[in-house]
């Protein structure tokens, strides 16, 4: 590949250049540019913390709440029927454990697994996602703990799944607590 000759300016070109370096001012220096400004304070004063609740020696510590609780729909299905699942008083007809699954081993289990359930005429299944890992590299970007946990109800929100799901809720800690789903499913057509 050949390189080509840079273009000389024409007669007009060089005499516009010539007005525009003579009116030209250089720029300040930096430092000039800063000492000329004023210094600015700040007026609102930062808000104090929230104050410690008082801890006695031998005291239980409250459980901190680390977990992010699924989003949940309005309830579309039987008041008294969602009640008594949210309770733990409902059998699962059907469950799924994900524990040490990628998310491409994950989604196509959970597919396979609900849609047979609905074949079957099951209503009620419950997914175990867990809780996932603790863990933080030291790195600048957090790392969202438990992968399965926050894809799982994104999956149930769409094809071929939305069809057959009718509500979905974090499960009774008897079943799992917040590592595991309630997904209950729409009647057989």
């Amino acid at each position: 590949m050949s390189r080509r000759k840079p273009r000389s300016l024409s007669p007009e070109e060089k005499t516009l250049w010539s007005k525009v370096t003579q009116t030209a001012e250089p720029h300040k220096t930096p430092q000039a540019l800063f000492t000329d400004a004023p210094i600015l304070t700040p007026t609102k004063q930062t808000p104090k913390p929230a104050p410690i609740a008082p801890f006695k020696i031998g005291q239980k510590a409250r459980p901190a709440q680390t977990a992010m609780p699924v989003p949940t729909a309005p309830v579309a299905m039987d008041k008294r029927a969602f009640t008594k699942m949210k309770r733990g008083k409902m059998s699962p007809d059907a469950k799924i454990d994900l524990h040490g699954m990628t998310q491409e081993e994950a989604h196509p289990a959970l597919i396979n697994t609900l849609l047979n359930a609905h074949a079957a005429g099951k209503r009620l299944v419950l997914v175990v996602t867990g809780k996932g890992k603790k863990r933080d590299d030291g790195g600048p970007i957090p790392v969202r703990t438990g992968i399965l946990k926050h894809a799982v109800p994104q999956w149930l929100k769409q094809a071929p799944l939305k069809q057959i799901v009718l509500q979905t809720n974090q499960a009774n800690q008897s079943h799992g607590g917040s590592g595991a789903l309630y997904v209950y499913l729409r009647r057989q057509r």
